[in-house]
């Protein structure tokens, strides 16, 4: 049973390269069928963030803001993961004319920026992330919303090879 302490984590980083750092040891704790939503300002380190966890997935491509292609998918260590920017959402119904949903199954990682740009659509989050602006750096908060998330978040939280 997971207790409220083990469903939140929070971290200070303190510039680009630790939000990457971060976000490569996040990559080790995903696993198929997880939603993440990526909250933050303009600049707050969700894309960084992401180019982190596509580093960790052992991706050393370019890693762009879906900002204007709305997706960015990406094939990685088996896994399927798909970057959304909502962003230029005027409307939630825009979610369901994109034809997203399908994006949305147990083979893949789904991670959201803007999410609340098709508020009503998508899936809840395993994860809810969010980034903001602190001193020279950035604070993190993760919160697990499901038990899947939780059971991800615990793996962050264990040694590599420890049984989770």
């Amino acid at each position: 049973m997971h207790t409220p302490n083990d469903k939140a984590l929070q971290r200070f980083l303190a510039d680009e390269a630790a939000t990457i750092a971060f976000g490569h040891a996040l990559a080790h704790a995903l696993q198929p069928g997880l939603t993440l939503f990526l909250e933050g300002d303009l600049g707050a380190g969700k894309t960084t963030l992401t180019r982190g966890i596509l580093r960790g997935l052992g991706f050393n491509g370019r890693v762009k803001s879906p900002t204007y292609t709305l997706v960015e998918p990406y094939v990685v260590s088996n896994l399927y993961l798909y970057h959304f920017d909502l962003y230029r959402f005027s409307d939630p119904s825009e979610w369901e004319d994109a034809g997203f949903r399908d994006y949305f199954n147990p083979e893949s990682v789904c991670l959201i920026e803007w999410a609340d740009k098709a508020a009503g659509m998508l899936p809840a989050p395993d994860w809810l992330i969010t980034l903001a602006p602190e001193g020279e750096g950035r604070r993190i908060h993760l919160i697990a919303n499901t038990e899947l998330g939780a059971a991800c978040l615990a793996k962050l939280a264990s040694p590599p090879g420890t049984p989770t």
